[in-house]
């Protein structure tokens, strides 16, 4: 299967059309994909590999990505996005599900996991957890003013520069141009800087009692040269959490695009 293989698909959630990559079939568990503070775009490179083991759904969260909808700074907290999630799930028909999360999107998989009961198998790459979170960067749009003076070119502009952060390799300008896309919509822009305003390390410090007594299995697959998460963390989240095992692979924040083979081989090893 190649990227042309993967579709990108529509469902209405309460009103809203949320949008998704899907690939793969069968009648197995199926895996959800999870975006922080980027979107369904970081999957793609390793969603034609995964789609070996059965469905794939990378989700695009409301008023992110290509989906439809804005969030506010209520609706962007983990626990919100996480009955976001859930919603989605339901209209996807998917009741018992295999889930990954990448950098917030974890933090939301986490909750999912600890308080959702739906989760066989847990994937977490380079993930918010403890107190990793926010980053500098993401914590100064809890400042009213700093939201207010945040255009859409400045977001184009703050994105690009992140996201050529987030990947070793050098990223052509096409590429960034499509990671930065949804950012030239004032909506998506608003809903970017409620996520960052909403981020808050209690989401994930409250969840640990609950995710050692679930013990859900889980692997931890981490660009192992992240300047956002730092691995001591996921090695912290190793030794910490029952039934966690840790994969580092080459790269930055985004090893889906640094070292992809690597990561869809250690997702595909755990989820059989």
């Amino acid at each position: 299967m190649t990227e042309e293989q993967v579709l990108r698909k529509t469902v209405n959630v309460n009103g809203t059309g949320l949008s998704y990559l899907e690939a793969g079939r069968g009648s197995g568990t199926p895996l959800l994909l999870l975006h922080g503070t980027f979107w369904s775009r970081v999957w793609l490179p390793v969603l034609p590999a995964l789609a070996a083991q059965g469905r794939c759904v990378a989700l695009d969260l409301p008023g992110f990505g290509a989906s439809s909808g804005e969030l506010d700074i209520h609706a962007a907290t983990v626990p919100k996005l996480a009955e976001a999630v859930l919603a989605a799930a339901d209209a996807l028909g998917l009741d018992r599900f295999d889930l990954a999360g990448h950098d917030i999107g974890g933090g939301i998989a986490q909750h999912l996991t600890a308080a959702s009961g739906r989760v066989r198998r847990l994937v977490l790459m380079n993930s918010v957890m403890f107190d990793s979170w926010p980053v500098p960067a993401v914590e100064r749009f809890r400042d009213p003013e700093v939201r207010a003076g945040m255009g859409v070119n400045d977001m184009v502009a703050a994105r690009a520069e992140t996201t050529r952060k987030a990947v070793s390799r050098e990223l052509s300008d096409d590429e960034v141009a499509d990671y930065v896309s949804p950012w030239k919509d004032p909506a998506r822009v608003r809903s970017w800087m409620a996520m960052a305003a909403a981020a808050d390390a209690r989401y994930t410090l409250e969840l640990v009692p609950a995710l050692k007594a679930a013990a859900v299995p889980t692997r931890l697959v981490w660009g192992r040269d992240d300047d956002f998460q730092k691995i001591s963390f996921a090695r912290r989240y190793a030794a910490e959490i029952p039934a966690t095992d840790l994969v580092e692979v080459p790269g930055k924040h985004i090893p889906t695009e640094d070292s992809p083979g690597q990561v869809a081989a250690a997702i595909l090893e755990h989820l059989a």
